[in-house]
């Protein structure tokens, strides 16, 4: 007589549906390994045909689905990237991941993301990072992390760092050539008739800000303007932008200012217009980098230049699609071409 299999009951904890069935349940339900049930729902693995049909009908009937994150602890090859970002305030970084995943996914990788806010315990937070067996590592940015606690952090795994350049670093880098980018802003004032201008850091002691920081006053010293001043907003933020904006006009003249990032750029030309009493762009030029959506919005309507997000994801992509080991075996740095983009804060 052949033996009755029985199927899961709801229980009191459920909230409308049955609890979820483990793969040791299943296996149990069927009087069959758990090995074989993995085996089962796993392309390409060595299991009898009939088994297999068996397995697969009877997880159907009860709405069986594997853990995909169980699964992924027990395997060498996940197929899920782990994504590690430092600062979601920024438009940009949401707008790159969204991207990012979705690219991935076209080519059967999902991805898990760690955000490392600002003020957390980055010890657990990395800690928990390196619990997790994923195919390889893409850090956005990160600018609280060293390059020493990110090499700790990705030990032993294939790993890119996106939107910063270390050099000393066993790490692929990939960026937008930021020095080309801050330098076409600068040739923009000039263009446009500026000639005292001044620049705003966000975090004056990373990569990414002296990168921008050179290409723009060495344009300027090139061009014979002169750079009435910096200041350092100390963060990529609203706030810091409008501090900062109204710093630089208090007792100088200048008439043109180039903020490090679009954010640091609308936060300035919302204090510009609402407390400095200035005109944009007819008593001072602003200009961005980034190139978010809010900087084409009608109400600021910002020149930025645009960095190349297309570009940055497609070659990021090919590289953890294809052989990660290559990323720990011959890490690159790569520099990306991104576009200005001319609008009404320079007065076009």
């Amino acid at each position: 007589m052949a033996k009755e299999i029985s199927k899961p009951q709801a229980t009191s904890a459920d909230t409308g549906g049955r609890r979820a069935t483990t793969a040791r349940e299943l296996a149990k339900m069927l009087g069959v390994s758990q090995s074989a049930v993995s085996r089962a729902f796993t392309p390409g693995a060595s299991i009898a045909a009939p088994l297999r049909e068996r397995i697969l009908k009877f997880a159907a009937e009860i709405d069986y689905q594997p853990n995909a994150i169980a699964s992924m602890l027990s395997k060498s090859r996940t197929n899920i990237i782990g994504i590690v970002v430092s600062d979601m305030r920024n438009p940009f970084y949401p707008a790159l991941i969204e991207r990012l995943s979705r690219a991935l996914q076209r080519i059967g990788l999902q991805s898990l993301l760690f955000n490392i806010a600002p003020g957390t315990n980055l010890e657990e937070q990395l800690t928990a990072l390196r619990r997790y067996n994923v195919d390889a590592v893409i850090v956005i940015s990160a600018t609280i992390l060293s390059g020493q606690t990110l090499s700790w952090a990705t030990e032993g795994r294939p790993a890119i760092l996106i939107n910063r350049v270390i050099e000393d670093i066993n790490m692929s880098c990939i960026a937008c050539n930021n020095s080309e980018g801050a330098s076409a802003i600068a040739e923009h004032f000039y263009e446009r008739g500026h000639k005292r201008v001044a620049y705003v850091a966000g975090l004056s002691h990373t990569t990414t800000n002296r990168e921008r920081q050179y290409g723009f006053i060495t344009r300027v010293a090139e061009l014979g303007m002169t750079l009435t001043s910096q200041a350092d907003a100390g963060e990529y933020s609203y706030e810091a932008g409008r501090r900062a904006a109204l710093e630089i006009i208090k007792g100088k003249s200048v008439d043109a200012i180039f903020f490090a990032n679009d954010l640091l750029a609308i936060g300035g030309l919302d204090a510009l217009r609402e407390e400095g009493g200035c005109r944009v762009p007819e008593d001072i030029a602003v200009a961005g980098f980034d190139d978010i959506a809010m900087a084409a919005w009608p109400h600021y309507n910002l020149t930025t230049f645009s960095q190349p997000i297309d570009d940055i994801v497609r070659v990021v992509v090919e590289k953890v699609g294809s052989n990660t080991m290559q990323l720990l075996e011959q890490p690159e740095i790569i520099r990306l071409s991104g576009e200005l983009v001319k609008r009404k804060t320079t007065g076009l």
